[in-house]
C-alpha cells in the first residue's frame, strides 16, 4: 500500500450520524422546533443528543415522551423531517480527527465506505454536503435494501459494494446496533464512545472488539504500525 501505511483489514466502513460526523446539532434544532411551534419550551441540547443515533424516534420521544405506536408519532415524524430536511448542514460538522483519518485510507487505497440507518432522503445530500460520498466506495441507507440496522445486510451490501471480504473488514459506529450488525456481518468492530451512545448500556458493555474515545485512536487500529 502507498505510503508505508499496512492494514489487517481489506476494508473499513463507518455509522455516520455520531460516528463520522456530528450531526446532533440539526437533529436536535428539528426536535426542537416542533416543540416551538406548539409553544412548548424547547429541550437542553445536552438533554436530546444522546437521542440522536436513533434518529426522528429517539428525538420524539426524547422531546415528546411518545413511542412510535402513539397516535401523533407520524405527524410529529413528518414535520420532523420536512424541518431537518430544510436544515441538514448549518451546524452539523465532521468530527475532529475523521478527515485526517480518511485522508490515510485514501492515501493507503484503502476502500471505506458508510452504513447508516438515516434514509436516503437525508444521507444522499448530507453526505454530498460534506464532501463524503465522493470519496466513499459506498454509501448504504436505512432503505437501501429491505433491512436496517442492527440487521447485518447493509452492512454486507456495502461490503459486496466495495468488493471486499467482510471477514476481513471493520465497522465502526457509536450504538451497540452497529456493534451487533458488524458482528452479524462478520467484521470486527469498534466503538465510538465519542458519539451518541443513547441506549442504555455503556459502550463498555456492547461487546465491540474495540473501544475509542477520539476518531485519532481509530488510525492505529486501522493501521497498527502506525506510532511504532
Amino acid at each position: 500500500m502507498s505510503g508505508g501505511l499496512v492494514s489487517p483489514y481489506n476494508g473499513i466502513f463507518f455509522d455516520l450520524d455520531g460516528t463520522l460526523a456530528d450531526t446532533a446539532p440539526d437533529l436536535v434544532a428539528a426536535a426542537n422546533q416542533l416543540l416551538i411551534a406548539r409553544n412548548l419550551p424547547p429541550m437542553q441540547y445536552e438533554v436530546l443528543r444522546p437521542r440522536a443515533s436513533a434518529g426522528a424516534r429517539g428525538l420524539i420521544k426524547g422531546a415528546f415522551g411518545i413511542d412510535t405506536d402513539h397516535p401523533d408519532f407520524i405527524p410529529l415524524r413528518d414535520e420532523f423531517f420536512s424541518n431537518y430536511e430544510k436544515a441538514l448542514l448549518v451546524n452539523s460538522v465532521i468530527f475532529d480527527g475523521v478527515d485526517h483519518l480518511l485522508d490515510q485510507l485514501d492515501g493507503a487505497k484503502l476502500p471505506w465506505g458508510i452504513v447508516t440507518n438515516k434514509s436516503e432522503r437525508f444521507t444522499n445530500p448530507l453526505t454530498e454536503l460534506m464532501g463524503l460520498r465522493q470519496r466513499a466506495v459506498s454509501t448504504v441507507s436505512g432503505d437501501t435494501t429491505p433491512h436496517s440496522k442492527p440487521h447485518p445486510e447493509p452492512i454486507l451490501h456495502a461490503a459486496r459494494l466495495a468488493n471486499v471480504d467482510p471477514t476481513k473488514s471493520v465497522y465502526v459506529g457509536d450504538d451497540i446496533r452497529d456493534i451487533v450488525a458488524g458482528k452479524a456481518a462478520g467484521m470486527q468492530t469498534i466503538a465510538a464512545a465519542y458519539g451518541y451512545c443513547g441506549c442504555e448500556e455503556p459502550p463498555e458493555a456492547w461487546g465491540a472488539d474495540y473501544l475509542v474515545h477520539h476518531p485519532k485512536e481509530l488510525l492505529a487500529i486501522i493501521f497498527p504500525t502506525v506510532g511504532r
